[in-house]
């Protein structure tokens, strides 16, 4: 059962999951599937057409958007259909704090926390455990990899490696928090060779995360910061 402020806005094409939380004047528009156990705070808009300037008054009514599980969704938060793929997607455990806006064919995968009046550009992927310090702006294609760290009110025009700390100006240091949180110690050592030095990991469940991430980056055409 969910729970529905009286004053919120469900669209017919809303598919909802069980035991969700819809807070007063949130507006919610279909297609949009949404799973179970998710916090959906107030003012929320949330199937709102992506903001492009090559097609700003295009076409978004099969235009999906997915969310998934046990997801935190604050106040004052837009999260915008896709223009160019399939969705635009959130996966399970994000924590999307106030005045947050997830752009048109963003994905952000489980475990990403996004802080306050953080802005992401289009088509941008934010990596499992990532971390979006406060009023960071994100440029568009961008890849933010697994476990990283941006630093508050940064701007970024380049791709993050996974387990790094990025701060405006200064050369990426190794996000140690993530490491331990996420148990990653046993790698640890491997770990710091990557981001500072540049050097593939061969532990297996390091090699995916990386192997994800350098798709990703390369597809992306954007260039990384080192």
């Amino acid at each position: 059962m969910n729970k529905i402020h009286a004053t919120a806005i469900i669209d017919s094409r809303v598919e909802l999951g069980e035991n969700n939380i819809i807070g007063p004047y949130t507006v919610i528009e279909g297609p949009t599937k949404i799973g179970d156990n998710n916090l959906i705070g107030s003012h929320v808009v949330i199937g709102s057409p992506g903001q492009d300037t090559r097609s700003p008054r295009y076409d978004s009514k099969e235009c999906c958007i997915e969310i998934g599980n046990n997801n935190i969704i604050r106040e004052f938060t837009a999260i915008q259909k896709p223009c160019y793929k399939n969705l635009t997607k959130i996966g399970n455990n994000v924590f999307l704090m106030q005045s947050v806006h997830i752009p048109h064919d963003a994905v952000l995968q489980d475990d990403v926390v996004i802080t306050p009046m953080c802005v992401l550009a289009g088509i941008t992927n934010i990596l499992k455990g990532a971390n979006l310090g406060m009023g960071c702006t994100i440029h568009q294609y961008s890849v933010i990899g697994h476990y990283s760290l941006v630093a508050m009110g940064s701007a970024l025009t380049k791709n993050i490696k996974p387990f790094s700390i990025f701060v405006q100006g200064k050369p990426p240091r190794v996000n140690s928090y993530a490491i331990q949180k996420f148990d990653f110690a046993d790698c640890e050592d491997e770990i710091k060779k990557y981001v500072i030095e540049g050097v593939s990991p061969v532990s297996y469940k390091l090699l995916s995360i990386v192997e994800e991430f350098e798709k990703l980056h390369k597809d992306s055409k954007r260039p990384i910061y080192s």
